[in-house]
């Protein structure tokens, strides 16, 4: 479904978002698109979430001290995303590039509506941002995302699981409930955002595959366009 407030485009690039849980695995799909694309002949660019110089170590900051409320936290990522934008993503996108963004404003959409924050006023934190050309929701089970967490051994973090809301008293129950929450906002924004829905449950290599193929149409114009007609 179309955004009606969404900024017109101006520009000639193309904007390829990547959403989904913790663990879904799609910054490795992210990844992987942007190293076949690159092969292919197009000039990509890649970004992801909380990466911005301006703001960014004082959010790491924010959440070592435990000081960040769901307004503050969502006012930071606001500027942090704004600059991020300003400086990494419309360039690019002006000069013609494929900018593949590993979490996009949706990220703030889910996280800070299931924080409490009012979702309206969330999104009008982003009107500035444009509507991408193709955003892919990594749909996956919590149960799903907690077990490759496991086998990873990678830590969870304090905020990743929610804990700053009181939702449990230890983090891995905390993370259920809360990644819950964030999967309900996500499942809502597939139909009202227009979300092309990936199943994050398949393998690496068939994921990838579904990517290439769905955005054929998508790249059609550019100059290297007419190649992926022919290129598996």
């Amino acid at each position: 479904m179309a955004d009606p407030a969404a900024p017109p485009r101006g520009y000639p690039g193309r904007l390829i978002v990547f959403e989904g849980l913790d663990g879904s695995g799609k910054s490795t799909q992210a990844r992987l698109l942007g190293k076949w694309l690159a092969a292919r002949g197009f000039r990509v660019f890649y970004t992801e979430w909380n990466s911005s110089d301006l703001v960014s170590d004082t959010i790491r900051r924010g959440k070592k001290r435990g000081l960040l409320t769901p307004t503050t936290f969502s006012l930071l990522h606001a500027t942090d995303f704004a600059d991020r934008f300003e400086r990494q993503i419309l360039p690019p996108l002006r000069a013609g590039y494929v900018v593949v963004c590993d979490r996009y404003s949706f990220t703030a959409f889910a996280r800070d509506s299931a924080r409490g924050c009012a979702p309206t006023w969330v999104r009008n934190l982003y009107q500035f941002a444009p509507r991408p050309d193709r955003t892919y929701y990594f749909r996956v089970p919590v149960a799903v995302t907690f077990r490759r967490k496991q086998v990873s051994r990678t830590k969870i973090s304090y905020y990743e699981a929610g804990m700053d809301l009181g939702l449990a008293d230890n983090v891995e129950d905390s993370y259920k409930l809360f990644q819950a929450r964030l999967k309900r906002e996500y499942d809502r924004m597939a139909d009202t955002d227009g979300f092309t829905v990936i199943d994050a449950r398949g393998t690496v290599e068939e994921i990838q595959q579904q990517l290439r193929e769905d955005l054929r149409p998508v790249l059609d114009g550019f100059p290297t366009g007419e190649r992926l007609q022919h290129e598996g």
